[in-house]
């Protein structure tokens, strides 16, 4: 009897590993509603259905990027108008500060539609550009300003190309689609300035290192 118990116990017990293993196999090969496959299941919670389509982790953190931008953007674009040596350089402030109040206004209502959570502060190294620029002046102040803005604005352009590129949820293409036209226009006008420093800006990848 006791031997019988034995055996009884182990083979319960092997019984509860292989079925941890075919769980765990299932969820390793889960796939999440982009049609791309998640490591160990664990991105399901990061996307939800909308009446706008599919809303994932992609979507959410190109909101979050422009409500960002205008956080930083809007009062040192308006410190460029109040303070730049330069009447192209205020006058480019002034624009970016304009848009920037606009696209927020738009950005905040698009979060809203979609119960998305957007940040109140610039973030730590936007919190550093700005404290930066208000220790500057003159002709420094509008190399720094432009500069910091051009190579902002450069990467939030291309995050935001990927998303409209790929996006399941048809607000967030719609509002993107916006978005970048509003971007590319300020990299035009930051350019215009002929303060951009081009060597500096982060070179673009080799055709070998960009995907397929």
């Amino acid at each position: 009897m006791r031997k019988l118990q034995i055996r009884s116990l182990k083979y319960i017990e092997f019984a509860g590993v292989v079925a941890f293993l075919i769980v765990s196999s299932l969820t390793i090969f889960m796939v999440v509603p982009n049609g791309a496959t998640s490591v160990a299941g664990v991105f399901w919670q990061d996307w939800k259905s909308t009446e706008f389509g599919p809303l994932g982790p992609a979507d959410v953190d190109a909101l979050i990027k422009v409500r960002q931008a205008g956080l930083w953007e809007i009062p040192v674009g308006q410190q460029a108008a109040d303070r730049a040596a330069s009447d192209d350089v205020k006058d480019v402030g002034a624009l970016l500060a304009a848009d920037h109040i606009k696209l927020d206004e738009q950005v905040r209502g698009v979060a809203e539609q979609l119960d998305v959570v957007l940040p109140s502060l610039p973030n730590p190294q936007q919190q550093v550009w700005m404290d930066e620029l208000s220790g500057l002046s003159g002709e420094e102040f509008d190399r720094v300003f432009v500069n910091r803005l051009r190579a902002a604005h450069g990467s939030v352009y291309e995050a935001l190309a990927e998303v409209r590129a790929g996006t399941r949820n048809e607000l967030v293409r719609s509002f993107i689609q916006s978005g970048l036209l509003v971007v590319m226009r300020h990299i035009t006008h930051l350019e215009s300035t002929g303060l951009v420093e081009y060597e500096k800006l982060p070179e673009p990848l080799p055709p070998e290192r960009r995907p397929a």
